[in-house]
């Protein structure tokens, strides 16, 4: 990969996730015992910042935090990332984003969010970054913050010719015009399902809603898929991309790790099969350590990584 300068700018969120590591998850009313805890930065829009920054991208940042003890830890935490911060935004009004999150001993999770000042962050905040946006090689968004915020800074990005990836976490209906607004759009398998429900029967395979997605107006769909890699749907072609066997040890940030690579490597001009592979690399990577923001990988990290895997493959799905 090129190492020339790869401009990314996030608009997102921002949280402090207090992990819980336990033997299952509990049902509803039940008490587990955990076995240890963590306490690490989070949330999606600072997790991809910080995966992409430690690949070695050019980062800006646009958020909201609180003015509290958990928002001075962030900014800290962004500044040994050398992620720009000149648009986060200190609310008085709000805390900091703060998920609550439960890891079983397959590494699988369950997570609740408090917004905070996450839900506070305006249109009027984008248009303050109006010039790194319209400037930078990919902006990077998802859906912790209000969706008519994620809409305008898509359209900044696309009225100046920049690349959107569109991470559409927590699910929420998408209306045509931010799908338009979208080059590459990367939900899970459950993330894909919710969006597709207003034009699909429910029985569809993951390839026909990709496609559906495609036609309602994104330009390339990328439905993650766990351990088994990702599916990448195109105009021209539908491909599964695999990832490399791991033992999962956390996958809470699986998905920011796939999507920081994946903005880092479009960023660069990389064809987009070979993006999708490289992000997939990350997220497999992620997933063999606990925490969000402690298991983005560095490129070093990376380079030795993929030396020690199977390179993954990439086959053309059916019609």
């Amino acid at each position: 990969m090129s190492l020339t300068s790869r401009r990314i700018v996030v608009v997102g969120s921002s949280n402090t996730d207090l992990v819980v590591n336990a033997a299952r998850i509990p049902r509803a009313g039940e008490t587990v015992l955990g076995e240890s805890f963590l306490m690490a930065p989070g949330g999606k829009g600072a997790n991809q910042a910080v995966g992409a920054a430690r690949l070695g991208a050019d980062v800006t940042l646009v958020a909201r935090i609180g003015n509290d003890a958990f928002g001075a830890q962030a900014l800290e935490g962004f500044a040994r990332e050398q992620i720009d911060t000149d648009y986060i935004v200190r609310d008085e009004s709000a805390a900091s984003g703060v998920a609550l999150i439960v890891v079983d001993q397959t590494g699988e999770n369950a997570i609740a969010v408090a917004p905070g000042a996450n839900r506070l962050l305006t249109v009027a905040d984008v248009e303050a970054a109006r010039e790194p946006i319209a400037s930078a090689d990919v902006l990077l968004l998802q859906l912790e913050v209000p969706l008519q915020t994620v809409k305008y800074a898509a359209r900044i990005a696309a009225d100046a010719g920049v690349p959107v990836i569109l991470n559409p976490a927590p699910a929420q209906p998408l209306d045509a015009e931010t799908l338009r607004l979208t080059t590459v759009l990367t939900p899970n398998q459950h993330e894909a399902l919710a969006l597709a429900r207003p034009f699909s029967d429910g029985n569809d395979s993951l390839r026909t809603i990709g496609r559906r997605l495609r036609d309602a107006g994104a330009h390339n769909v990328v439905i993650t898929l766990g351990n088994q890699g990702a599916l990448l749907i195109t105009e021209r072609q539908a491909q599964q991309v695999a990832a490399p066997k791991v033992k999962s040890v956390d996958s809470t940030a699986a998905g920011d790790a796939f999507n920081g690579a994946l903005a880092y490597a479009l960023a660069g001009a990389e064809p987009l099969v070979e993006a999708v592979r490289f992000a997939s690399l990350a997220g497999a990577l992620a997933v063999t350590r606990r925490g969000a923001q402690p298991s983005l990988p560095t490129r070093a990290e990376m380079a030795a990584f993929a030396e020690t895997v199977h390179p993954p493959q990439t086959e053309p799905s059916p019609k």
